[in-house]
């Protein structure tokens, strides 16, 4: 059983977010603020990771990832 968070795989997160953001279409006004809230959880994210808090850094790209979802599930954002 795995019961660590690793740098790697809060890393293998990160970029998989990032890659899909590269082809999100945000779709309202309401969208744009929903990608706003990704990116700065992503930011949290990336600045936890280099403090070596990997709870926070997986914490905050699990919300991120979030976000991205339920702005997708609501038709507000789009890929």
């Amino acid at each position: 059983m795995k019961d660590r968070i690793t740098k790697k795989e809060i890393m293998r997160q990160i970029t998989k977010l990032e890659d899909k953001l590269k082809v999100i279409k945000v779709k309202s006004k309401k969208g744009e603020e929903f990608l706003i809230n990704i990116n700065a959880y992503l930011k949290d994210s990336k600045h936890w990771l280099k403090e070596k808090n990997y709870i926070l850094a997986f914490e905050s790209i699990i919300w991120s990832w979030a976000w991205l979802e339920i702005g997708e599930e609501i038709k507000i954002l789009d890929n």
